[in-house]
């Protein structure tokens, strides 16, 4: 049975994602680039706000749970803002770099697409997100133990692949709107990737536990980003 949850739930949480990487990225070796490189990235603004979180916590009083309870918010939104930092200095290198990578480009030497580069940095930013959010997950649905038995949901495992699957294709979302923002200077468009961010950010992290409501609202939210991503492109 537990492997069951196990295939189960990691098919649900990047079977969509690794069906767009087989199906649109990785014929393209260019594109290839492009996504480890937007995941490592991602992996930069969780390395500093890591290293932010574990100051603010050694320097903070332990026993004062309401200031726990401040900087654990305090770290959740400035990981958040720190990550849309890093997805707008990648759309600025990236963007310096589009004639360079026009060399090593299989399509008659032109240049990727800012819409392309969109995509795929926005996809490697959800891939990483989503392995980082779901990989203990995984491992402990493998067992010993039985899901529910303090009385806590059995859904838990489901329900986190869920949350998983729409983080990762939120992120894609988000990249292709953010670098539209960014590149036709609709700075609206790039608030409101932040503020999605941030309000989806605190839905998962500070209401507990998670509900079919809050999931619902989630992929509301997946949802119409899709819809205008659509649309900008």
């Amino acid at each position: 049975m537990t492997l069951a949850v196990f295939f189960g739930c990691a098919f649900i949480a990047f079977g969509p994602s690794f069906s767009l990487f087989v199906f649109t990225v990785a014929k393209d070796p260019l594109r290839v680039i492009i996504l480890i490189a937007g995941a490592f990235f991602w992996l930069l603004s969780l390395l500093l706000s890591s290293l932010v979180w574990f100051i603010a916590i050694k320097a903070s009083n332990s026993q004062d749970l309401r200031l726990q309870r401040g900087l654990l918010m305090f770290g959740v939104f400035f990981s958040v803002l720190l990550q849309e930092v890093f997805r707008f200095v990648y759309y600025r290198l990236l963007r310096k770099a589009n004639e360079g990578l026009a060399a090593i480009s299989d399509d008659d030497g032109s240049a990727i697409s800012v819409r392309q580069m969109a995509y795929v940095a926005g996809l490697g930013f959800g891939i990483m997100s989503g392995a980082f959010s779901m990989i203990n997950v995984l491992s402990d649905s493998l067992g010993p133990g039985t899901v529910g038995i303090f009385g806590d949901s059995q859904y838990y495992f489901i329900t986190a692949a869920l949350m998983t699957l729409a983080l990762t294709l939120l992120h894609t979302f988000w990249g292709v709107l953010f670098f539209e923002g960014c590149e036709k200077s609709r700075w609206w468009v790039v608030a409101a990737v932040v503020s999605l961010h941030l309000l989806v950010a605190g839905l998962v992290h500070f209401i507990n536990p998670l509900t079919v409501q809050l999931i619902l609202c989630v992929f509301f939210i997946m949802h119409g980003g899709y819809t205008y991503s659509q649309e900008s492109i």
